[in-house]
């Protein structure tokens, strides 16, 4: 059986009941898409946290080299690498109880996607995270 996105009423939930949202791959370079979606994430409220092992802060957040030495509790680990390089990080995510397990547009894994639902990790693949908060939870300017 392929995999299939949650509905977008579960989306709109998971973003809602979402606290701190973990970025691996997030970039320093504010040109790069990673730092561009982090960061209209934090504007609209969402706690990020970095995952970049070579930089120490970005966005004003203290940077972690991996999910694994972030101290506090995670609810989204959400993804900027390349397809093939996901399983580590889904069973990271898997190994810090994250609630899910978000890649972003145009990353798909499927063996990641399975390690993670397996653990109880809800898991959304290709798309992105700003875009899908934009449309599930639309604010007035």
């Amino acid at each position: 059986m392929s995999f299939e996105n949650p509905p977008r009423e579960r989306i709109k939930e998971m973003l809602r009941d979402a606290g701190n949202i973990a970025v691996v791959g997030l970039s320093d370079n504010p040109e790069r898409v990673s730092h561009m979606v982090a960061a209209a994430m934090q504007t609209r409220g969402y706690r990020i946290i970095p995952v970049n092992p070579n930089a120490g802060e970005i966005l004003g957040e203290k940077s972690y080299p991996s999910l694994t030495d972030i101290p506090e509790p995670v609810d989204i680990v959400n993804v900027f690498r390349r397809s093939e390089q996901v399983v580590p990080i889904a069973e990271e995510a898997v190994k810090i109880g994250a609630k899910v397990f978000w890649l972003q547009q145009g990353i798909v894994n499927e063996e990641a996607a399975r390690i993670a639902a397996e653990a109880g990790l809800e898991v959304v693949m290709d798309r992105c995270i700003k875009v899908e908060d934009a449309i599930l939870h639309p604010r007035s300017s």
